[in-house]
């Protein structure tokens, strides 16, 4: 658990090693354990024999952080409240030997892994970039827990402790040097070590600034007036971004503003009530649920298809140098794989590499890379207009124009130069994969990947499996997403696939409000406080009014008889037909574009005028968010998706379904099961049949549950 060596300088090495477990992590267990050693040490230094203590980790990790299934479980606000009580004193009672104390710190130290770091008095890194460091606990709902806001706030000040706790961005070490989180870095372990001793043997006193009389917080206190200013703002700029649906962030800026004014300990307390009331609240658990829980599912091949070994691509090739292709192309080369890129000319395809120097040279400007591993990515990319550079790609993925002949036209001029083994990919968006993979020699090979845009930011890519796929290639292009760092998750070929299905009801939700009187304004501002990341209107003319009737017309074409015409398909036709009016890209739609600027069409109040009655917010929002829910349910029932993570985790990365909420099926254990279906029932009644509950919901949330 935990090895003890002592030198003859009378320095201490604690090496952290939990047995039965690939990474170090702080609960009950590890609390415990540290308890006889720490009593060892106090009694050390009473005896003069103690000159100083290095924490370190025999894994490849330094600490992963906290029990997060314990977090998920808890429900007793006495137990949750001990529980971070008692991780605030072990960390107390580690900074308070009387001597100094540093983390050499050899692999990731993130969440309570890094709280512990920060109740060293030195931190030391290895210079690797595939090392992180920080506190990420706001992305899954949560704060620090062991009194790592105050220490940081003590460390940096308010402003600077606060951009890094609600940003929870994970850090290279570079990165955290230069934010002020470490101290020092190094090459490797053994100079860390070097580092941390000569750090000891010229040291004396181990004293926090927050244990010292004369210690200040840097930038001042919540009690000043332009901090209290400052603070005002940044409550402001939290309400206006995130409509109050995260409260993660507003619980670090009260613990900040309200610490400020205390002691230490005291300030430590006033964070474990907040830390308390947050593990208890739903949006807690429903991050933890997706962004851990379901993550992990997908992640760890929950819908890989069984009894294939793994697939380990090297070299990939791209057809097509434009957005989507050049950014997929970059995914690729951030992950060590080499990339061929293929367009009509050389000097088009000389775009992708372009754009992939452009991304490298903010990276070098951010001190994300080094010029060592920007020259290597750089190295990494052949561009060309002939198909016989595919010859040695394991998987070739084709991204040009939405045009059935023209992806046809350019696969069958790869597939003839690709070996039995490789993999034939379509990145489309609105057309069957079986359709597409009718001209292919080889249909058992073929496979969509859809990727959202931009291609190398969004995390998500959907699978698609055609008629015709074989299970192989599923699991090898399950293997290949896990290879670039992203979310697989494998669905139908059906229309709209997964994503833009069930986007798709957002949007025509948001244009039937229109069609009732809603005014426009209300729509898109509502949109925004469900937790959407658009405007349901701006979304529309994003897509195009167009594609967005083509997925309706694509659904009706699936139900046939069954078919029930959504209130939408009207507006959208009198949009295009009559008005002329079909999105962004012709710079009319629903709003009005000019100059890289836009605002709603003057005139929409004229051809869908307001009503005098007021429309109730909640409700609106709740139709939102049922709208889509329902269609992820249907979804389920009819296997376009295979599984409930794939389905949380597909809807938060994939449209922006309101992470808070923990993805389109929490949403229903979060409200609750039969007030969901009680609810459904009375929308059904007055809005239409859209609303009407799938039959497999009930059971399969259950399950769910169990």
């Amino acid at each position: 658990m935990i090895k003890y060596k002592k030198d003859t300088d009378n320095i201490v090495t604690l090496i952290l090693d939990m047995s039965d477990r690939s990474d170090n992590v702080i609960n009950h267990e590890i609390g415990q354990a540290f308890l006889p050693v720490l009593a060892h040490l106090q009694a050390e230094k009473k005896k003069g024999q103690l000159k100083g203590i290095i924490l370190t980790s025999a894994k490849k990790s330094f600490l992963a952080g906290g029990d997060l299934g314990y977090l998920y479980q808890a429900k007793d606000p006495k137990g949750i409240f001990e529980f971070a009580e008692g991780l605030k004193k072990f960390l107390r009672d580690l900074e308070r030997p009387g001597v100094p104390v540093v983390a050499a710190i050899n692999g990731d130290a993130l969440g309570a892994g890094f709280e512990l770091a920060l109740g060293c008095h030195h931190r030391i890194v290895v210079d690797n970039s595939t090392i992180k460091v920080g506190l990420p606990e706001v992305k899954l709902g949560l704060i620090p827990g062991g009194g790592g806001i105050i220490r940081l706030m003590w460390l940096l000040g308010i402003e600077r402790a606060y951009a890094i706790l609600a940003g929870g961005l994970r850090y290279a070490p570079k990165d955290a040097l230069r934010v002020g989180i470490i101290d020092e870095l190094a090459t490797d372990s053994k100079e860390m070590m070097e580092k941390a001793r000569h750090f000891l043997r010229h040291t004396k006193v181990g004293r926090r600034p927050w244990d010292q009389g004369d210690g200040k917080i840097p930038g001042g206190t919540s009690k000043d007036q332009q901090m209290a200013r400052k603070i005002r703002f940044m409550a402001t700029s939290l309400a206006k971004e995130t409509y109050n649906n995260y409260p993660a962030q507003q619980a670090i800026l009260n613990i900040l503003s309200e610490g400020s004014k205390v002691d230490f300990d005291t300030a430590c307390r006033i964070g474990t009530r907040y830390y308390t009331q947050l593990v208890l609240s739903p949006a807690c658990k429903n991050m933890i649920k997706a962004f851990w829980f379901d993550y992990k599912a997908i992640k760890e091949g929950e819908n890989r298809p069984k009894g294939f070994g793994r697939f380990r691509p090297k070299k990939v090739g791209i057809i097509g140098a434009g957005l989507m292709g050049s950014g997929i192309a970059y995914a690729c080369l951030l992950n060590g794989l080499e990339v061929v890129i293929k367009d009509v000319s050389r000097l088009i395809a000389e775009r992708g590499r372009m754009y992939a120097k452009q991304k490298i040279e903010t990276g070098l400007a951010e001190n994300t890379i080094d010029q060592a591993e920007a020259n290597n990515m750089l190295s990494r990319i052949t561009t060309t207009e002939d198909p016989s550079q595919f010859e040695s790609c394991d998987i070739v993925i084709e991204a040009v124009f939405e045009n059935a002949q023209v992806k046809q036209k350019v696969t069958k001029e790869a597939e003839a130069y690709m070996d039995d083994y490789s993999v034939l990919a379509s990145n489309t968006i609105s057309i069957p994969i079986t359709e597409l993979a009718q001209t292919s020699l080889r249909p058992a090979h073929y496979v969509g990947l859809h990727f959202f845009h931009p291609a190398d930011q969004v995390p998500l890519v959907e699978i698609v499996k055609g008629a015709k796929t074989s299970d192989e290639t599923i699991a090898r292009a399950f293997d290949f997403v896990n290879a670039i760092k992203k979310i697989p998750i494998v669905v139908k070929d059906d229309w709209g696939f997964y994503a833009a299905r069930v986007q798709n009801t957002f949007i025509l939700e948001g244009i039937t409000l229109l069609q009732e009187g809603c005014p426009p304004s209300l729509i898109e501002n509502l949109s925004l406080q469900a937790g959407m990341p658009k405007g349901a209107l701006a979304l529309a003319d994003d897509l195009g009014l167009e594609m967005v009737l083509k997925y309706e017309q694509q659904a009706a074409a699936h139900y046939g008889n069954k078919y029930i015409q959504h209130p939408a398909v009207a507006v959208l036709k009198n949009m295009i037909d009559e008005l002329q009016r079909t999105g962004k890209f012709k710079r009319a739609g629903f709003y009005h574009y000019e100059e890289g600027k836009s605002h709603i069409w003057e005139e929409l109040e004229t051809h869908y005028p307001l009503v005098q009655t007021g429309f109730d917010r909640v409700e609106v929002i709740e139709r939102f968010l049922f709208a889509q829910v329902i269609e992820a349910v249907w979804c389920m029932q009819e296997k376009v998706i295979r599984s409930i993570p794939a389905a949380n985790l597909g809807s938060i990365f994939g449209w922006g379904f309101p992470a808070f909420k923990g993805g389109v099926i929490q949403y229903i254990n979060d409200y609750g099961i039969q007030a969901f279906i009680d609810k459904c029932k009375q929308y059904e009644k007055s809005h239409g049949q859209r609303f009407s509950v799938p039959k497999s919901l009930e059971r399969m949330i259950r399950q769910e549950e169990t």
